[in-house]
């Protein structure tokens, strides 16, 4: 069961989406914030192809990841896997290759997690900061670990 990235075209938007709203679900309604449209209005609003990778097994969509790396800064706007693909020590594996690469870059990585979100312990344990809060999204910094060389 191999694992396959690829980059996202813009034929991925829907499916892309769907995935998103999937995994972002139990979340956005404890907060009583799921509207499938607004979450289709916010992800077009930031979705670039080109900067997203999209992960399949055996040919079947597992997950994706949205990076734009930035002169200063890696901004991670979208990590998520499929409800059925989480739980399994996979996001931990797709977020330290994102680490090692950050590292080697010499770059930060920044971004935003859904207050309330089993994804908040998640990057905490990945060595991620909470840098700024508002009032339905927390935003973290992980600093490359090349910082004093």
């Amino acid at each position: 069961m191999e694992l396959v990235w690829r980059i996202a075209s813009a034929a991925d938007f829907e499916q892309l989406h769907q995935l998103r709203l999937a995994a972002m679900q139990d979340s956005l309604m404890q907060l009583g914030r799921y509207d499938p449209e607004r979450s289709r209005e916010r992800f077009a609003s930031s979705f670039t192809p080109g900067a997203t990778r999209v992960l399949h097994r055996d040919g079947k969509l597992l997950g994706f990841m949205m990076l734009r790396r930035e002169p200063e800064v890696w901004q991670l706007d979208h990590l998520y896997l499929h409800p059925a693909a989480q739980q399994q020590g996979l996001g931990s594996r797709i977020l330290a290759g994102l680490c090692r690469e950050a590292d080697a870059a010499r770059r930060d990585i920044a971004l935003g997690a859904l207050r309330g979100s089993a994804a908040n312990r998640f990057y905490l344990r990945h060595g991620f900061k909470p840098v700024r809060e508002e009032e339905w999204d927390i935003y973290y910094l992980r600093p490359h670990s090349n910082r004093h060389e």
